[in-house]
């Protein structure tokens, strides 16, 4: 039915237009002649029209052809410019030469007209059609902005630049965008006060909240793709507490290849305000380590594990084995992969690393050069109230995975470990360090050079804080905080596994690798960022509720113990923890005891664990 009353539109459209022509043809012939004969109707004006009117018919159905053929009654016509005016003024120039071929070649007279009269005819013919053609355009506009006047959303940009320029044009003249630019902000004074398509410069940053109110401004969008993000967080901490949706561009790029635009526009996330710039690796100097190799991946479908196989897979691997126990995230990541390199050599393979026998046929088969052991329990309360589960996968999983590397002579084994490995309160950290003392044990008796890279929290991988923040905003709160002073280290997921691949490169054999995480963030001040970026105020739409330290959690986690020391790496973002001296033998032995001890599911695995991770204080 839409269908039908579309197409009745556009043929009562084109009915009204042929009529509008039909009388703007023979308004131009007599304003021709009017003007030819200085608008005094004389015998030898009566003459000529009289001339013209018996051609008049013909003349009409010729112009009408030609207007057909110019795209006249096919344009779209709210969007005219100056292609549409060069094709009006063609048909004009057209029709005044068939007029005069007209009069002159077809019978029964051969009267001629004056020269003029054919100049003014296709004159005012141009102006007539220009007038009805760009008239609709303006009429449309108007009327569009009337309708949609009570339903836009008033919108501040934030630059004044190209890229803002560029934003303001696109929701100015386009009838399908709801939003209204009401004011323009941008630093520089020389800016301030003058106007960017008609919209007024009304401040700098300092500016904004006042801006907001006076204009009632519902949507910021920042368009200041080449600034700096620690400036691009100064702004956004002024921009969040006004209660309004903001949306900024990505990057400088987009303003490079002429793609700034409102598509090109994404929400501002939590990590846009940590205030500092990406971590950037120049992957393609140091991957030539993983091309044309084997590569196998121990927990390919998990937050980190799966980021490790994109990045992988787009440096030409031989082949890439993916290894993870849950079948629905290794299915996830085994289409991702296909869909995005057709011709990756990819094998997915469904496997416990606690399984003896299958890792070491998995190894056997496929002879792997490269080890990345991803696979890990690492949810701190979880393993708090399932500490036996923990040490089964966390420390004899990874050993079973090292064995099988050393026993099948893998070349390079990356171990991901983490902050909580540091003087561990917890078992999940307990039974990290204790792995990262496997990887420097058995490098020091394998050709296999074993490696382990410790990193914090990166945001939005699976159990952290930013989704459930999220999910616990959309639900209308409260928001949950273990402590209001507790803090941890960031990093997005790409840049961490972009490090641990460089890590991976450098490797030499026994070091811990540790990432530099930046500054610090307070998880406080990270929900009540998330609470105003979602359109809210803290702890009056959306509560905060704090729920206490849980299970072996603690205030501050730390990237080295004291007698680790810290050695530099050409990447000053990756340092080498040093290796603690310890009695290999008899740890070798503890290793062995606990394999049988943990199966009987004892109750006391944390006091076995302190002895074999002797910084391990399990909190009460």
């Amino acid at each position: 039915m839409g269908k039908n009353l579309g197409s009745k539109e556009v043929l009562i459209r084109k009915g009204l237009l042929l009529i509008y022509d039909v009388t703007a043809i023979y308004l131009a012939v007599l304003f021709a002649l009017l003007i030819r004969f200085e608008l005094e109707i004389s015998t030898s004006m009566r003459t000529y029209l009289s001339v013209i009117h018996h051609y008049l018919p013909i003349i009409i159905v010729v112009v009408l052809v030609i207007f057909g053929f110019s795209h006249m009654y096919s344009s779209l016509w709210m969007y005219a410019g100056a292609s549409e005016m060069v094709n009006i003024a063609a048909a004009c120039i057209l029709a005044s030469v068939a007029q005069l071929i007209i009069v002159v070649y077809v019978p029964p007279d051969n009267d001629s007209m004056p020269k003029s009269y054919y100049l003014l005819f296709g004159g005012i013919l141009f102006i007539l059609e220009f007038m009805s053609r760009f008239a609709y355009r303006a009429l449309r506009s108007l009327t569009n902005k009337r309708i949609e006047m009570g339903i836009k959303t008033n919108v501040m940009i934030v630059g004044a630049g190209n890229a803002g320029a560029a934003l303001i044009r696109e929701i100015s003249h386009s009838s399908h965008i709801d939003k209204k630019v009401v004011c323009v902000i941008d630093d520089s004074y020389t800016k301030v006060g003058n106007f960017i398509s008609g919209i007024r410069v009304v401040g700098n940053r300092y500016d904004i909240p006042e801006a907001v109110r006076e204009f009632a401004v519902d949507e910021i969008m920042i368009a200041m793709p080449s600034v700096s993000q620690k400036e691009i967080k100064e702004i956004l901490d002024i921009c969040k507490d006004t209660g309004c949706e903001l949306k900024r561009l990505p990057g400088m790029y987009q303003l490079v290849n002429g793609e700034v635009s409102l598509s090109k526009l994404k929400k501002v996330e939590v990590n846009d305000l940590l205030g500092r710039e990406p971590i950037k690796v120049d992957l393609n100097s140091i991957m030539d380590y993983v091309s044309n190799k084997v590569i196998l991946v121990t927990g390919g479908g998990g937050s980190i594990g799966s980021e490790l196989c994109r990045q992988i897979a787009s440096h030409h691997p031989r082949q890439l084995v993916i290894v993870d126990i849950y079948e629905n995230s290794a299915y996830d990541i085994q289409n991702e992969l296909k869909m995005k390199y057709p011709g990756l050599n990819l094998v997915v393979l469904i496997a416990s690393v606690r399984n003896t026998k299958r890792m070491d046929l998995i190894f056997e088969e496929y002879r792997p050069d490269i080890v990345y052991h991803a696979a890990a329990h690492k949810h701190v309360p979880l393993m708090e109230y399932s500490p036996n589960e923990a040490v089964k996968n966390n420390v004899l999983g990874t050993w079973k995975v090292v064995q099988a590397a050393d026993k099948w002579n893998v070349k390079k084994f990356v171990m991901i470990s983490t902050d909580k490995a540091v003087n561990p309160t917890n078992i999940m950290g307990a039974s990290k360090r204790v792995c990262e003392m496997i990887i420097q044990t058995y490098d020091k008796h394998s050709k296999t050079e074993f490696v382990a890279v410790r990193f914090g929290n990166v945001l939005g991988s699976n159990g952290s804080v930013i989704p459930l923040f999220k999910r616990q905003i959309e639900e209308g709160g409260p928001v949950t905080v273990t402590h209001p002073d507790i803090i941890r280290y960031f990093m997005t997921i790409p840049e961490a596994v972009s490090l641990v691949l460089q890590a991976g490169a450098y490797a030499k054999g026994g070091e811990i690798f540790v990432l530099d995480m930046g500054e610090p963030i307070k998880i406080l001040d990270l929900a009540k960022n998330l609470i105003l970026l979602s359109g809210h105020k803290p702890d009056e739409d959306i509560k905060i509720v704090f729920t206490g330290l849980r299970p072996g959690e603690k205030l501050f986690e730390e990237m080295l113990m004291k007698e680790e020391g810290m050695q530099e790496t050409e990447n000053r973002l990756i340092h080498i923890g040093k290796p603690i001296e310890m009695d290999e033998e008899h740890f070798l032995l503890q290793l062995e005891n606990l394999k049988k001890y943990v199966e009987d599911e004892p109750d006391d695995i944390r006091e076995y664990m302190k002895e074999l991770a002797p910084t391990y204080t399990p909190k009460k």
